[in-house]
C-alpha cells in the first residue's frame, strides 16, 4: 500500500495530496530515511510524522485503503510510549504559556521603536 494513502486513511492528513505534500518536504520519514509518497508500507513499518510542531514516532497495525471513523483510523497505528509523552508534555507547555515572541514579525516598525524606547527610557520627571 502506498505511503501517502495509508497516511491519509490513519487520518493524519486532511488530503492525499497534503501527504504527499508532507512526504515530499521531508516531513514523514519510514525509519530514519526519506521516502517518495509511493514507497510502499507495510505492517511493522516504523514511522515518525512531523506536523506543525508536533511529532508522532508510530509503528504500523494494520493497513487500510479507505478512511473511516477516527476510532478505526486510531487502530491502524501504534504510537510509541517516548512520543505520547512529549507530544503531551508540548501541549501543556502550550496549554499553559503562548510563546511572548510569537506574534512579532520582523523588525520593530517605527511606532513599535517608539513604544519600546518610551518604555525603557527613564522618565524626565522628578
Amino acid at each position: 500500500m502506498r505511503l501517502d494513502k495509508w497516511l491519509w486513511a490513519a487520518r493524519f492528513f486532511k488530503t492525499r495530496s497534503l501527504a504527499q505534500q508532507a512526504i515530499a518536504a521531508g516531513r514523514v520519514k519510514l525509519g530514519d530515511a526519506r521516502v517518495k509518497s509511493s514507497h510502499a508500507v507495510k505492517a511493522s513499518d516504523s514511522l515518525l510524522i512531523r506536523i506543525g510542531e508536533f511529532e508522532w514516532q508510530v509503528v504500523v497495525k494494520a493497513l487500510s485503503d479507505r478512511r473511516g471513523a477516527a476510532e478505526v483510523a486510531r487502530k491502524l497505528y501504534e504510537e510509541t510510549e517516548a512520543s505520547r509523552l512529549e507530544r503531551q508534555r508540548r501541549q501543556d507547555l502550550r496549554r499553559w504559556g503562548a510563546e511572548p515572541a510569537t506574534a512579532l514579525k520582523g523588525r520593530p516598525t517605527k511606532r513599535d521603536r517608539r513604544r519600546i524606547d518610551d518604555f525603557t527610557s527613564p522618565s524626565d520627571e522628578s
